[in-house]
Protein backbone atom coordinates (compact mmCIF):
# COMPACT_ATOMS: atom_id res chain seq x y z
CA UNK A 1 0.00 0.00 0.00
CA UNK A 2 1.52 3.24 -1.41
CA UNK A 3 1.33 6.40 1.41
CA UNK A 4 1.35 9.92 0.58
CA UNK A 5 3.92 11.90 2.66
CA UNK A 6 4.69 15.49 2.32
CA UNK A 7 8.46 16.52 2.27
CA UNK A 8 10.23 19.95 3.10
CA UNK A 9 14.04 19.21 2.11
CA UNK A 10 14.92 22.60 3.96
CA UNK A 11 17.72 24.47 4.24
CA UNK A 12 21.75 24.33 4.20
CA UNK A 13 22.37 20.94 4.11
CA UNK A 14 19.22 19.86 3.85
CA UNK A 15 18.20 19.77 0.49
CA UNK A 16 20.87 17.05 -0.44
CA UNK A 17 20.62 14.91 2.51
CA UNK A 18 17.23 14.44 1.88
CA UNK A 19 17.98 13.64 -1.59
CA UNK A 20 20.43 11.33 -0.08
CA UNK A 21 17.62 10.11 1.95
CA UNK A 22 15.05 9.56 -0.73
CA UNK A 23 16.95 7.79 -2.75
CA UNK A 24 17.77 5.01 -0.21
CA UNK A 25 14.22 4.92 -0.03
CA UNK A 26 13.79 4.04 -3.39
CA UNK A 27 16.29 1.96 -3.65
CA UNK A 28 14.46 -0.21 -0.99
CA UNK A 29 11.38 0.08 -2.31
CA UNK A 30 9.64 1.97 0.02
CA UNK A 31 5.85 2.29 -1.02
CA UNK A 32 5.49 6.45 -0.20
CA UNK A 33 4.69 9.09 -2.69
CA UNK A 34 6.00 12.33 -1.86
CA UNK A 35 4.43 15.97 -2.15
CA UNK A 36 7.37 18.56 -1.97
CA UNK A 37 6.53 21.50 0.33
CA UNK A 38 7.70 24.60 1.04
CA UNK A 39 9.05 25.18 3.92
CA UNK A 40 12.09 26.93 4.74
CA UNK A 41 14.29 30.76 5.28
CA UNK A 42 13.26 31.73 1.59
CA UNK A 43 9.69 31.35 2.06
CA UNK A 44 10.11 33.82 5.43
CA UNK A 45 12.02 35.81 2.95
CA UNK A 46 9.16 35.73 0.32
CA UNK A 47 6.73 37.44 3.64
CA UNK A 48 5.01 34.36 5.23
CA UNK A 49 5.30 34.70 8.66
CA UNK A 50 5.04 31.25 9.68
CA UNK A 51 7.94 30.27 7.28
CA UNK A 52 5.15 27.98 5.22
CA UNK A 53 3.14 28.62 1.91
CA UNK A 54 -0.39 28.42 2.53
CA UNK A 55 -0.34 25.44 -0.27
CA UNK A 56 2.16 23.53 2.13
CA UNK A 57 -0.13 23.98 5.28
CA UNK A 58 -2.83 22.57 3.45
CA UNK A 59 -0.93 19.60 2.09
CA UNK A 60 0.35 18.59 5.50
CA UNK A 61 -2.89 18.79 6.94
CA UNK A 62 -4.34 16.88 4.33
CA UNK A 63 -1.97 13.91 4.31
CA UNK A 64 -0.95 14.15 8.04
CA UNK A 65 2.55 12.98 7.77
CA UNK A 66 5.66 15.67 7.19
CA UNK A 67 9.21 14.30 6.74
CA UNK A 68 11.48 17.78 7.04
CA UNK A 69 15.20 18.49 6.31
CA UNK A 70 17.15 21.38 9.10
CA UNK A 71 15.15 24.51 8.65
CA UNK A 72 16.71 28.12 9.25
CA UNK A 73 14.38 30.94 10.94
CA UNK A 74 16.12 33.98 9.88
CA UNK A 75 17.37 36.10 12.88
CA UNK A 76 16.85 39.29 13.89
CA UNK A 77 13.14 39.73 12.61
CA UNK A 78 10.57 38.93 14.90
CA UNK A 79 9.87 35.76 13.06
CA UNK A 80 8.90 32.53 15.50
CA UNK A 81 10.75 29.09 15.06
CA UNK A 82 9.53 27.31 11.37
CA UNK A 83 10.24 24.56 13.68
CA UNK A 84 8.55 25.50 16.91
CA UNK A 85 5.60 26.82 15.15
CA UNK A 86 5.27 23.29 12.88
CA UNK A 87 4.78 21.32 16.30
CA UNK A 88 2.98 23.51 18.00
CA UNK A 89 0.38 24.79 15.42
CA UNK A 90 -0.37 20.78 14.73
CA UNK A 91 0.04 19.52 18.38
CA UNK A 92 2.43 17.41 17.72
CA UNK A 93 3.06 16.97 21.25
CA UNK A 94 5.59 13.95 21.69
CA UNK A 95 8.90 14.50 20.68
CA UNK A 96 10.33 11.07 20.42
CA UNK A 97 14.18 10.68 20.71
CA UNK A 98 16.18 7.27 20.56
CA UNK A 99 19.96 6.69 21.70
CA UNK A 100 21.76 3.91 20.98
CA UNK A 101 25.01 3.00 21.09
CA UNK A 102 25.89 2.22 17.13
CA UNK A 103 29.28 0.20 16.18
CA UNK A 104 31.71 2.24 13.66
CA UNK A 105 30.37 5.41 16.43
CA UNK A 106 33.26 6.02 18.54
CA UNK A 107 32.69 7.65 21.84
CA UNK A 108 33.87 7.33 25.54
CA UNK A 109 30.63 5.17 26.40
CA UNK A 110 31.75 2.77 23.36
CA UNK A 111 35.24 2.90 24.17
CA UNK A 112 34.38 1.93 27.90
CA UNK A 113 32.37 -1.27 26.58
CA UNK A 114 29.30 0.77 28.12
CA UNK A 115 25.71 0.72 25.97
CA UNK A 116 23.28 3.00 25.71
CA UNK A 117 19.82 2.45 24.49
CA UNK A 118 17.76 4.84 25.97
CA UNK A 119 14.86 7.28 24.27
CA UNK A 120 14.07 10.63 25.56
CA UNK A 121 10.16 11.61 25.54
CA UNK A 122 9.51 15.86 25.41
CA UNK A 123 6.53 17.09 25.53
CA UNK A 124 6.16 19.30 23.09
CA UNK A 125 3.10 22.05 23.32
CA UNK A 126 3.72 23.69 26.75
CA UNK A 127 6.04 25.21 28.97
CA UNK A 128 8.24 28.48 27.76
CA UNK A 129 7.96 27.57 24.13
CA UNK A 130 4.48 28.83 24.34
CA UNK A 131 6.46 32.13 23.76
CA UNK A 132 4.34 34.29 26.06
CA UNK A 133 6.96 37.01 26.83
CA UNK A 134 6.16 40.29 27.69
CA UNK A 135 8.87 43.51 29.25
CA UNK A 136 6.62 44.71 32.72
CA UNK A 137 9.08 47.45 32.16
CA UNK A 138 12.31 48.44 30.14
CA UNK A 139 14.69 46.42 32.90
CA UNK A 140 12.09 43.16 33.82
CA UNK A 141 11.37 40.68 31.10
CA UNK A 142 7.87 38.22 32.29
CA UNK A 143 8.06 35.06 30.56
CA UNK A 144 4.46 32.84 31.51
CA UNK A 145 5.32 29.23 31.81
CA UNK A 146 2.36 27.48 31.16
CA UNK A 147 1.63 24.04 32.21
CA UNK A 148 -1.62 22.22 31.96
CA UNK A 149 -3.55 18.97 33.02
CA UNK A 150 -4.89 18.38 29.79
CA UNK A 151 -2.08 18.63 28.18
CA UNK A 152 0.14 16.98 30.82
CA UNK A 153 -2.58 14.00 30.26
CA UNK A 154 -2.22 13.57 26.75
CA UNK A 155 1.51 13.38 26.52
CA UNK A 156 1.87 11.02 29.83
CA UNK A 157 -0.81 8.65 28.59
CA UNK A 158 1.17 9.03 25.21
CA UNK A 159 4.64 7.97 26.85
CA UNK A 160 3.39 4.84 28.75
CA UNK A 161 1.36 3.50 25.65
CA UNK A 162 5.03 3.88 24.01
CA UNK A 163 7.15 2.03 26.97
CA UNK A 164 4.54 -0.64 26.46
CA UNK A 165 4.80 -1.28 23.13
CA UNK A 166 8.75 -0.78 23.00
CA UNK A 167 8.67 -3.35 25.71
CA UNK A 168 10.14 -1.30 28.20
CA UNK A 169 10.18 -2.07 32.20
CA UNK A 170 11.13 1.51 33.73
CA UNK A 171 9.99 4.72 32.73
CA UNK A 172 11.64 8.05 34.80
CA UNK A 173 9.75 11.65 35.08
CA UNK A 174 12.38 14.41 35.09
CA UNK A 175 11.15 17.60 36.72
CA UNK A 176 12.36 20.48 38.71
CA UNK A 177 9.39 20.42 40.84
CA UNK A 178 11.53 20.88 44.26
CA UNK A 179 11.46 25.10 43.31
CA UNK A 180 8.80 24.85 40.48
CA UNK A 181 5.84 23.13 42.63
CA UNK A 182 2.82 24.25 40.98
CA UNK A 183 4.35 23.92 37.12
CA UNK A 184 6.39 21.24 37.24
CA UNK A 185 4.24 19.49 40.46
CA UNK A 186 1.82 19.40 38.21
CA UNK A 187 3.27 17.65 35.75
CA UNK A 188 5.02 14.95 37.95
CA UNK A 189 1.34 14.56 39.65
CA UNK A 190 -0.50 13.83 36.46
CA UNK A 191 2.85 11.46 35.93
CA UNK A 192 1.71 9.57 38.67
CA UNK A 193 -1.61 9.40 38.15
CA UNK A 194 -1.63 7.79 34.97
CA UNK A 195 1.13 5.21 36.55
CA UNK A 196 -1.33 3.79 38.44
CA UNK A 197 -3.00 1.95 35.22
CA UNK A 198 0.55 0.66 34.14
CA UNK A 199 1.22 -1.39 37.11
CA UNK A 200 3.39 -3.16 34.63
CA UNK A 201 6.03 0.04 34.23
CA UNK A 202 8.23 0.47 37.02
CA UNK A 203 7.37 4.14 37.84
CA UNK A 204 9.98 6.76 39.26
CA UNK A 205 11.19 10.47 39.23
CA UNK A 206 14.38 12.55 39.18
CA UNK A 207 15.04 16.38 39.75
CA UNK A 208 16.17 17.62 36.38
CA UNK A 209 19.90 18.78 37.56
CA UNK A 210 20.25 15.12 39.38
CA UNK A 211 18.91 13.60 36.09
CA UNK A 212 22.10 15.37 33.99
CA UNK A 213 24.47 14.25 36.35
CA UNK A 214 23.04 10.53 36.27
CA UNK A 215 22.92 10.67 32.37
CA UNK A 216 26.88 11.60 32.09
CA UNK A 217 27.85 9.32 34.73
CA UNK A 218 25.27 6.12 33.95
CA UNK A 219 23.36 6.55 30.79
CA UNK A 220 22.74 2.83 30.94
CA UNK A 221 20.41 2.71 33.49
CA UNK A 222 18.04 4.15 31.75
CA UNK A 223 15.31 3.34 29.60
CA UNK A 224 12.63 5.93 28.72
CA UNK A 225 12.97 9.27 30.45
CA UNK A 226 9.71 12.08 29.83
CA UNK A 227 10.76 15.55 30.69
CA UNK A 228 8.66 19.14 30.20
CA UNK A 229 9.38 20.60 27.36
CA UNK A 230 12.52 23.48 27.76
CA UNK A 231 14.14 20.59 30.43
CA UNK A 232 13.40 17.66 27.15
CA UNK A 233 14.96 20.12 25.14
CA UNK A 234 18.30 20.18 27.07
CA UNK A 235 18.42 16.89 28.13
CA UNK A 236 17.97 15.19 24.56
CA UNK A 237 20.55 17.30 23.37
CA UNK A 238 22.57 16.08 25.59
CA UNK A 239 22.00 12.09 25.24
CA UNK A 240 22.70 13.15 21.62
CA UNK A 241 26.29 14.21 23.00
CA UNK A 242 26.41 10.68 24.38
CA UNK A 243 25.86 8.55 21.07
CA UNK A 244 28.36 11.06 18.81
CA UNK A 245 26.28 13.97 18.51
CA UNK A 246 23.09 14.86 16.89
CA UNK A 247 24.37 13.60 13.25
CA UNK A 248 22.98 10.30 15.45
CA UNK A 249 19.70 11.52 16.74
CA UNK A 250 16.00 10.66 15.21
CA UNK A 251 13.44 13.30 16.15
CA UNK A 252 9.63 12.09 15.95
CA UNK A 253 6.77 14.74 16.53
CA UNK A 254 3.96 12.40 17.11
CA UNK A 255 0.25 14.07 17.31
CA UNK A 256 -3.30 12.84 17.26
CA UNK A 257 -3.52 14.08 13.39
CA UNK A 258 -0.20 15.40 11.84
CA UNK A 259 2.84 14.17 12.87
CA UNK A 260 6.97 15.14 11.82
CA UNK A 261 9.83 13.61 11.37
CA UNK A 262 13.11 15.60 11.16
CA UNK A 263 16.94 15.93 11.71
CA UNK A 264 17.21 17.98 14.51
CA UNK A 265 20.47 19.04 13.44
CA UNK A 266 21.63 22.57 12.56
CA UNK A 267 21.36 23.61 8.58
CA UNK A 268 25.38 23.71 8.89
CA UNK A 269 25.39 26.56 5.86
CA UNK A 270 29.26 26.18 6.14
CA UNK A 271 29.15 22.96 4.06
CA UNK A 272 26.21 23.48 2.31
CA UNK A 273 26.16 22.29 -1.13
CA UNK A 274 29.50 20.54 -0.89
CA UNK A 275 28.10 17.19 -0.15
CA UNK A 276 29.72 16.80 2.75
CA UNK A 277 27.30 16.40 5.40
CA UNK A 278 25.70 13.06 7.77
CA UNK A 279 22.79 12.20 6.60
CA UNK A 280 22.40 9.66 9.24
CA UNK A 281 20.16 11.50 11.43
CA UNK A 282 17.65 12.37 8.98
CA UNK A 283 17.86 8.65 7.64
CA UNK A 284 16.89 7.35 11.44
CA UNK A 285 14.14 9.65 11.79
CA UNK A 286 13.09 8.30 8.61
CA UNK A 287 12.95 5.20 9.44
CA UNK A 288 11.09 5.76 12.86
CA UNK A 289 8.36 7.34 10.56
CA UNK A 290 8.52 4.02 8.12
CA UNK A 291 7.67 2.41 11.40
CA UNK A 292 5.08 4.68 12.09
CA UNK A 293 3.20 4.76 8.75
CA UNK A 294 3.50 0.70 9.33
CA UNK A 295 6.02 -0.05 6.87
CA UNK A 296 8.35 -2.60 9.44
CA UNK A 297 10.01 -4.24 6.78
CA UNK A 298 11.28 -1.95 4.85
CA UNK A 299 12.76 0.19 8.14
CA UNK A 300 14.27 -3.23 9.26
CA UNK A 301 16.05 -3.31 5.85
CA UNK A 302 17.07 0.35 5.70
CA UNK A 303 18.38 0.52 9.57
CA UNK A 304 20.15 -3.30 9.21
CA UNK A 305 22.07 -1.64 6.08
CA UNK A 306 22.70 1.52 8.29
CA UNK A 307 24.69 -0.12 10.57
CA UNK A 308 26.40 -2.51 8.51
CA UNK A 309 27.63 0.50 6.37
CA UNK A 310 28.82 2.20 9.67
CA UNK A 311 30.11 -1.25 11.17
CA UNK A 312 32.38 -1.64 7.85
CA UNK A 313 33.99 1.89 9.09
CA UNK A 314 32.16 3.90 6.05
CA UNK A 315 31.58 7.39 7.20
CA UNK A 316 31.39 11.11 6.82
CA UNK A 317 33.61 13.75 7.74
CA UNK A 318 32.31 14.77 10.78
CA UNK A 319 33.20 11.25 12.26
CA UNK A 320 34.57 7.98 12.02
CA UNK A 321 38.61 6.67 13.09
CA UNK A 322 41.47 8.64 12.67
CA UNK A 323 43.54 8.28 9.82
CA UNK A 324 40.25 6.97 7.93
CA UNK A 325 39.29 8.17 4.49
CA UNK A 326 35.88 10.03 4.63
CA UNK A 327 33.25 9.58 1.92
CA UNK A 328 30.75 11.98 1.01
CA UNK A 329 27.08 12.30 1.49
CA UNK A 330 26.74 10.53 -2.25
CA UNK A 331 28.97 8.52 -1.49
CA UNK A 332 27.81 7.41 1.99
CA UNK A 333 24.19 6.51 0.19
CA UNK A 334 25.74 4.33 -2.25
CA UNK A 335 27.47 2.13 0.28
CA UNK A 336 24.44 2.07 2.53
CA UNK A 337 22.61 1.20 -0.55
CA UNK A 338 24.59 -1.48 -1.76
CA UNK A 339 24.63 -2.77 1.88
CA UNK A 340 20.55 -2.98 1.68
CA UNK A 341 19.62 -6.41 2.52
CA UNK A 342 23.10 -7.18 4.53
CA UNK A 343 22.88 -7.09 8.20
CA UNK A 344 25.35 -5.95 10.76
CA UNK A 345 27.49 -8.76 12.58
CA UNK A 346 26.02 -7.29 16.42
CA UNK A 347 22.96 -5.64 17.52
CA UNK A 348 20.85 -6.50 13.80
CA UNK A 349 17.19 -5.26 13.73
CA UNK A 350 14.53 -7.54 14.20
CA UNK A 351 11.16 -5.61 15.27
CA UNK A 352 9.66 -9.14 14.81
CA UNK A 353 5.94 -6.91 13.95
CA UNK A 354 4.37 -7.59 10.69
CA UNK A 355 3.53 -4.50 8.40
CA UNK A 356 0.00 -3.10 8.59
CA UNK A 357 -2.01 -0.02 6.90
CA UNK A 358 -1.21 3.59 8.52
CA UNK A 359 -4.42 4.64 8.90
CA UNK A 360 -5.08 8.31 8.29
CA UNK A 361 -6.28 10.09 11.09
CA UNK A 362 -9.59 11.96 10.43
CA UNK A 363 -9.85 15.77 8.82
CA UNK A 364 -10.85 18.03 11.66
CA UNK A 365 -13.10 21.13 10.95
CA UNK A 366 -12.82 22.80 14.13
CA UNK A 367 -10.77 23.15 17.56
CA UNK A 368 -10.83 20.52 19.91
CA UNK A 369 -11.29 22.43 23.30
CA UNK A 370 -10.27 20.15 26.48
CA UNK A 371 -13.41 20.28 29.50
CA UNK A 372 -12.13 22.52 32.63
CA UNK A 373 -12.03 20.49 35.71
CA UNK A 374 -14.79 21.27 38.55
CA UNK A 375 -14.50 24.03 39.97
CA UNK A 376 -16.96 23.56 42.39
CA UNK A 377 -14.56 24.17 45.62
CA UNK A 378 -12.84 27.00 44.59
CA UNK A 379 -11.63 29.85 46.41
CA UNK A 380 -10.23 33.48 45.56
CA UNK A 381 -7.83 34.13 48.56
CA UNK A 382 -6.44 37.21 46.99
CA UNK A 383 -3.92 38.55 43.95
CA UNK A 384 -0.94 39.24 43.47
CA UNK A 385 0.21 42.26 42.16
CA UNK A 386 3.45 42.80 40.12
CA UNK A 387 4.35 47.03 40.13
CA UNK A 388 6.87 49.38 39.10
CA UNK A 389 8.75 51.37 41.61
CA UNK A 390 11.83 52.00 43.02
CA UNK A 391 11.47 53.25 46.63
CA UNK A 392 12.25 50.79 49.08
CA UNK A 393 9.68 47.88 49.73
CA UNK A 394 8.66 49.37 52.91
CA UNK A 395 8.14 52.68 50.60
CA UNK A 396 5.74 50.87 48.14
CA UNK A 397 3.94 49.30 51.19
CA UNK A 398 3.29 52.91 52.73
CA UNK A 399 1.54 53.76 49.14
CA UNK A 400 -0.91 50.73 49.28
CA UNK A 401 -1.89 50.20 52.89
CA UNK A 402 -3.75 52.98 53.42
CA UNK A 403 -5.62 52.49 49.98
CA UNK A 404 -6.69 49.39 50.85
CA UNK A 405 -10.65 48.49 51.97
CA UNK A 406 -11.45 46.16 54.62
CA UNK A 407 -11.45 43.49 52.28
CA UNK A 408 -7.92 43.21 51.99
CA UNK A 409 -4.85 43.21 53.68
CA UNK A 410 -1.07 43.40 52.52
CA UNK A 411 0.29 40.28 53.42
CA UNK A 412 3.89 40.63 51.65
CA UNK A 413 6.05 41.83 49.42
CA UNK A 414 8.67 40.09 47.34
CA UNK A 415 11.43 41.36 44.63
CA UNK A 416 12.25 38.42 42.33
CA UNK A 417 10.77 35.65 44.60
CA UNK A 418 12.44 36.56 47.42
CA UNK A 419 10.19 38.50 50.29
CA UNK A 420 11.52 41.48 51.31
CA UNK A 421 8.77 42.80 53.37
CA UNK A 422 7.47 42.88 56.51
CA UNK A 423 10.57 40.53 57.17
CA UNK A 424 13.63 40.36 55.07
CA UNK A 425 17.30 41.10 54.37
CA UNK A 426 18.50 44.60 53.81
CA UNK A 427 21.21 42.05 51.90
CA UNK A 428 19.21 41.19 49.40
CA UNK A 429 19.06 43.35 45.97
CA UNK A 430 16.59 44.64 44.42
CA UNK A 431 15.35 45.94 40.79
CA UNK A 432 12.51 48.00 40.45
CA UNK A 433 9.41 45.69 40.33
CA UNK A 434 7.85 44.14 43.19
CA UNK A 435 5.33 41.31 43.56
CA UNK A 436 2.58 43.04 46.18
CA UNK A 437 0.23 40.35 47.58
CA UNK A 438 -2.94 40.82 49.01
CA UNK A 439 -4.72 38.62 50.82
CA UNK A 440 -8.62 38.34 52.07
CA UNK A 441 -9.68 39.55 55.54
CA UNK A 442 -13.24 38.48 54.26
CA UNK A 443 -14.63 36.41 51.20
CA UNK A 444 -13.73 38.14 48.46
CA UNK A 445 -14.66 37.83 44.28
CA UNK A 446 -13.17 38.98 41.11
CA UNK A 447 -14.64 42.34 41.23
CA UNK A 448 -13.58 43.55 44.29
CA UNK A 449 -9.81 42.63 43.35
CA UNK A 450 -10.53 44.62 40.31
CA UNK A 451 -12.32 47.54 42.12
CA UNK A 452 -9.08 47.08 44.59
CA UNK A 453 -6.83 47.69 41.49
CA UNK A 454 -8.44 50.22 40.08
CA UNK A 455 -8.12 52.32 43.59
CA UNK A 456 -4.20 51.53 43.64
CA UNK A 457 -3.83 52.60 40.61
CA UNK A 458 -3.80 56.13 41.18
CA UNK A 459 -0.70 55.41 43.96
CA UNK A 460 0.97 52.74 42.19
CA UNK A 461 1.93 51.51 38.79
CA UNK A 462 0.37 47.79 38.67
CA UNK A 463 1.87 46.17 35.81
CA UNK A 464 -0.02 42.81 35.71
CA UNK A 465 -1.67 40.59 38.57
CA UNK A 466 -2.51 36.92 39.27
CA UNK A 467 -5.55 36.00 41.28
CA UNK A 468 -4.96 33.79 44.10
CA UNK A 469 -6.91 30.29 44.47
CA UNK A 470 -7.13 27.52 46.28
CA UNK A 471 -8.83 23.93 46.58
CA UNK A 472 -9.83 23.21 49.71
CA UNK A 473 -6.26 22.49 50.60
CA UNK A 474 -4.82 22.89 47.94
CA UNK A 475 -3.07 26.30 47.11
CA UNK A 476 -2.96 27.25 43.66
CA UNK A 477 0.04 29.66 44.23
CA UNK A 478 3.75 29.26 45.86
CA UNK A 479 5.23 31.30 48.47
CA UNK A 480 7.89 33.88 48.40
CA UNK A 481 11.70 32.57 49.03
CA UNK A 482 11.87 33.65 53.19
CA UNK A 483 7.62 33.77 53.74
Amino acid sequence: MTTEIAVAKGDGIGPEIMEAVLRIFESAGVPCTYHFVEMSRSVFDQGFSTGMTPEAKATIEDLGILFKGPMETPKGKGVKSINVTARKVWNTYANVRRFRSIKGVDTVFSRAGININMTILRENIEDTYGGIEYMHNQDVAVCYRLITRPGSEQFVRFCFDYAVRQGHTQITCGHKSNIMKQTDGLFMNVFYEVAKEYPQLQANDVIVDDLAMKLVRMPDKFQLVILPNLQGDIISDLCAGLVGGLGFAPSANIGDSISIFEAVHGTAPDIAGKKLANPTSLLLSGIMMLRHLGKISYADTIENALLKTLEDGIHTGDFGAAGSTPVNTDQFADALIKNLGNKPHQDAVNTNTADFEFKRPEKRTFNRVFPESSNDNEVIDGVDMFVTSDLQAAGVAALIEPKLSDKFMLRMISNRGTQVYPQGSVYTDCVPHYRVRLEKKSEITRADIFNQMAVLTETVQIEDAEILKSWGDVRGYALAQGQ
